[in-house]
């Protein structure tokens, strides 16, 4: 089998998935240390079986974009984080490690979505702001009321640039 159809096989794409959801969960259940330990786990495992050349630099990027974009948030009030260590006095680290983890979907799972880019921003919208209600509810941090719809305008913007950034880009697709 081609390394590309490889990669884009069924089981490595809900794989793929799984690993997330599972990242997401030892993140906002377990914490800093447990989130640290699963994410690097995780991440390891994607650049090693599934990532493809350079992708380590989306990585990077959503970790810094994640920074960026949660750390003003928190700036700006929208979080309120009762007992964690901040991660560079903005974010607990758990918060910070799902962005990586989120970028280990784009190119795998989230690949057929950014030729469809009213379907991504929808779906940034709405899944956007659900995932931060869901953790912030299992993790026990508490949200300002305006938090939820700057996420989803967040989100479906992200989700757009995604559309241009990454539709077309894809090893599989040259």
């Amino acid at each position: 089998m081609p390394e590309s159809d490889r990669r884009r096989s069924t089981p490595r794409l809900v794989a793929n998935l799984l690993a997330f959801e599972a990242g997401w969960l030892a993140c906002v259940l377990g914490g800093s240390l447990v989130g640290a330990a699963a994410a690097g786990l995780i991440l390891a495992a994607h650049l090693r079986w599934q990532a493809w050349p350079g992708e380590w630099r989306w990585l990077v990027g959503f970790a810094l974009l994640g920074l960026a974009v949660d750390g003003g948030l928190t700036l700006a009030g929208g979080f309120q984080f009762h007992t964690d260590t901040l991660a560079l006095g903005l974010l607990p680290p758990w918060l910070w490690l799902l962005w990586p983890l989120f970028a280990t979907l784009l190119h795998h799972s989230l690949a057929w979505l950014w030729s469809r880019p009213w379907l991504a921003a929808l779906g940034g919208a709405i899944s956007g702001p659900a995932s931060y209600y869901a953790g912030a509810a299992l993790a026990g941090v508490t949200l300002a009321p305006w938090l939820l719809p700057a996420q989803a305008l967040v989100w479906a913007g992200l989700c757009l640039w995604l559309c241009r950034r990454v539709s077309g880009r894809l090893p599989y697709q040259r």
